[in-house]
């Protein structure tokens, strides 16, 4: 997600936030641009068997840009998200995510889950959050 407000990505985390060097020369071998798809992020958290939000904090304290969100959420231009609202086509599924929520939101990784055991796309449980005006809310790797 790109800054709007002039604040550098850094200034999410501490001052003593230091920078993992394992996972700066994984970003630095497999993205361009100073964008990391959302999806290498993920690829190189599990390579490196460290939490996607390790990688999300390196990501930050490069300066980097997270892209590409896999639940179409950010990253994506002209207009940051490409998700557009869609009810549930499955049985179930809105009381799966409503039962999900924490605080009226649902994380990220849960959306993930309830994608996986309704054998849905990650942009399809998305879609649905869209269509019940819920907030997915936190993201993996901190971008949101």
């Amino acid at each position: 997600m790109k800054r709007q407000n002039g604040q550098k990505f850094a200034d999410k985390h501490d001052s003593d936030a230091q920078i993992d060097a394992r996972i700066k020369n994984a970003l630095v071998q497999q993205t361009k641009d100073n964008e990391v798809p959302c999806a290498v992020a993920f690829k190189i958290a599990a390579a490196l068997q460290v939490s996607p939000s390790d990688v999300g904090k390196t990501v930050d304290l490069l300066e980097m840009e997270l892209v590409k969100c896999q639940l179409g959420l950010f990253g994506y231009k002209p207009d940051k998200k490409i998700v557009t609202p869609k009810a549930p086509e499955h049985p179930n599924l809105e009381k799966t995510i409503r039962d999900s929520l924490i605080d009226g939101k649902l994380p990220c990784r849960r959306a993930w889950d309830i994608a996986l055991s309704h054998d849905l796309s990650k942009m399809a449980v998305s879609a649905v959050c869209e269509h019940l005006r819920i907030k997915i809310k936190p993201c993996q790797l901190g971008a949101f």
